[in-house]
């Protein structure tokens, strides 16, 4: 039986079949659907046959009822007459008699056989044959919400792939000896295998597939950037559109959780260690839930009120919904994590205190600190950083005000100054709260927006304006101190910078005012300084991210150890969880080695104490 599964073409759009006599099309449409029509031979006896649109069942519209296990004399085409029958082969499945037929695919005809025997579904191509036919498919676009009703909800915009959809994306992947998708994802997914899995329809076995490397498919499949990731490295993208990789992975998370299959893993031997996790964003949840399958009794200290991290407060409800981010927090409540939420770690504990109580420490609590430009008028009311906007709309529920206590903000005329992820978040948060105008400022050409294609897609269909090439110089307010609009330059592109990109430079006397009563600076943003301030012995580097060393993400201070935007500063979800990985990894293999008679380690890291909530015992000395 061939891996690769012919019923899954529709020949309405992909197939058209041929007698090889006389070359007439066997192909007929009935009540909108394209069927397969032959004259068939049963014990001397001709009658209609049809084949199904998914050439996996034969029907007889005659008096002969087809039963299962039937094999036919004979087959003749209905134009000419003639036999398809072909002596010299015969069916590779259960060795009954063929008939050989024509199919056009990727522009060539292509010898197709079709085995007499009702309900088998050889075909006999052989893999160059499938490979043309793959090619022949295009990419299935994921349905989504009508651009112009969109704007008025917070739901998720993308549907996801109906199953019918995900087969045959899953159809398209050629099943590459040496996959260069593999390479490009930063947990390194078997990428192939949980395709083939979807492709033959085994869903549950899809999943545990991806979970062997990602425990948040969901997640990943919604908001990771797979166009300059997995799909950058797709074979078929070179001659046309890559696999849907990232949509076949949401698809088979969403397909688990509605249908209900999780099942919490057996943790078969508890190792009596124990582990802090600080921050509960992507790193986080990944190091808590490789860890505590592994035996260890994890702790996650969250500084907010809410477990998720940068997927609560940081992407808007129309691209991850939060029933999702809970979902996955739950799956590790179950499995034994605390939660200790309130708990900024810096103040309350310090480092050396939680180092005195766990066997490690892990640092991913994001950067989470806003950049501003440093122009006239960034104090006047009504201009916000992203980080404030995003999470009042976000993690306050302000786009549900009343029924939550915190209102969203609100204007009609509203600037995002920007390019990135998070800039096409705020703009297209602010069309959402009635907004009249929404106009994103960047200061380079589109070329160069950061930000990802289907972002910056829906923005444009949801009518946002993009002022490019354009730069603020200052805020102006009104006599009561309030936003009224945004004094610009024009650019120009010069030279490339350290980024690669071509640095922008002022036109001289190109300056412009655009009326807004509300700003939002997304511009990117940068570590809090807490850990630091109260852990001199942290090292870290010019940019205010934590120095690791990349190998096992251990940080200057033995058994504390680091991943995330702390370490790389604002980066993608999924190369988070990339070093959250190796971050687990490499715990475990020190904290299993044989403990050591003390750690004088831990003692230099003490430091003078802030503000605490609880008394320290230890005996700091200055690092």
């Amino acid at each position: 039986m061939l891996d690769y599964n012919i019923k899954y073409l529709k020949f309405k759009t992909y197939l058209n079949i041929y007698c090889p006599h006389c070359r007439n099309s066997f192909n007929k449409k009935e009540k909108e659907m394209d069927t397969l029509k032959f004259i068939g031979v049963y014990k001397g006896e001709d009658f209609d046959l049809t084949l199904s649109p998914y050439l996996d069942v034969f029907e007889a519209n005659a008096s002969i009822p087809m039963k299962d296990g039937m094999i036919l004399d004979d087959c003749k085409c209905p134009h000419c007459k003639k036999s398809l029958l072909i002596s010299e082969k015969v069916c590779g499945e259960c060795g009954s008699s063929v008939g050989e037929v024509i199919i056009s695919a990727f522009s060539k005809l292509i010898p197709f056989f079709v085995c007499f025997k009702y309900g088998c579904e050889w075909h006999g191509l052989t893999k160059a044959d499938e490979r043309r036919i793959k090619l022949k498919i295009p990419r299935q676009e994921m349905p989504e919400q009508d651009q112009v009703l969109r704007i008025h909800n917070f739901n998720e915009v993308p549907y996801g792939l109906t199953t019918e959809l995900a087969l045959l994306e899953a159809g398209r992947c050629l099943q590459c000896k040496r996959p260069k998708c593999v390479e490009g994802c930063p947990v390194n997914i078997n990428i192939p295998e949980f395709i083939r899995l979807i492709a033959e329809e085994k869903i549950e076995d899809a999943v545990m597939k991806i979970k062997e490397r990602n425990l948040f498919p969901a997640i990943c499949g919604r908001v990771c950037p797979q166009e300059s990731q997995c799909e950058a490295l797709c074979i078929l993208g070179k001659r046309g559109q890559p696999v849907a990789i990232g949509h076949l992975e949401r698809f088979i998370a969403d397909y688990e959780r509605r249908m209900d299959f999780r099942k919490l893993p057996v943790i078969e031997k508890k190792n009596n260690k124990r582990v802090a996790v600080v921050g509960s964003g992507p790193a986080g949840l990944t190091v808590a839930a490789d860890l505590i399958q592994l035996g260890y009794s994890i702790t996650i200290y969250e500084a907010l009120h809410e477990p998720g991290g940068v997927l609560v407060y940081g992407i808007p409800e129309f691209r991850l919904p939060k029933s999702i981010v809970h979902y996955e927090i739950e799956f590790l409540k179950n499995l034994g994590c605390r939660i200790e939420t309130n708990h900024v770690i810096g103040y309350i504990y310090s480092i050396a205190e939680l180092l005195e109580n766990y066997d490690a420490v892990f640092l991913g609590v994001g950067a989470g600190l806003p950049r501003f430009m440093n122009i006239t008028g960034e104090s006047l009311c009504n201009v916000f950083s992203a980080n404030e906007y995003l999470t009042r709309m976000n993690l306050m529920k302000a786009y549900k005000f009343p029924e939550y206590d915190t209102p969203m903000p609100e204007g009609n005329d509203i600037v995002v100054i920007g390019g990135g992820n998070v800039a096409m978040d705020c703009a297209r948060n602010a069309k959402r709260t009635g907004a009249k105008n929404v106009t994103i400022v960047y200061r380079r050409s589109r070329k160069e927006l950061p930000a990802r294609h289907e972002e910056i897609r829906h923005a444009e269909e949801e009518g946002i304006n993009f002022k490019l090439l354009t730069n603020p110089v200052r805020f102006i307010g009104d006599d009561r101190n309030w936003l009224k609009g945004i004094e610009c330059v024009l650019m120009e592109l010069g030279e490339p910078d350290d980024s690669g990109r071509r640095r922008p430079i002022p036109i001289e006397n190109s300056n412009l005012t655009i009326p807004c009563d509300v700003a939002i600076v997304a511009i990117g943003n940068r570590p809090n300084p807490i850990l630091f301030n109260t852990t001199p012995a942290l090292q870290g580097n010019r940019w205010g991210c934590i120095e690791v060393n990349p190998e096992t993400m251990e940080t200057s201070i033995e058994y504390v150890y680091a991943g995330g935007d702390i370490v790389t500063g604002a980066a993608t979800v999924i190369s988070a969880m990339g070093q959250g990985r190796i971050a687990a990894n490499a715990m475990h293999k020190k904290l299993s080695r044989p403990k050591k008679k003390s750690k004088p380690e831990k003692a230099e890291v003490a430091t003078p104490k802030p503000k605490a909530k609880a008394k320290s015992t230890s005996t700091r000395k200055k690092a």
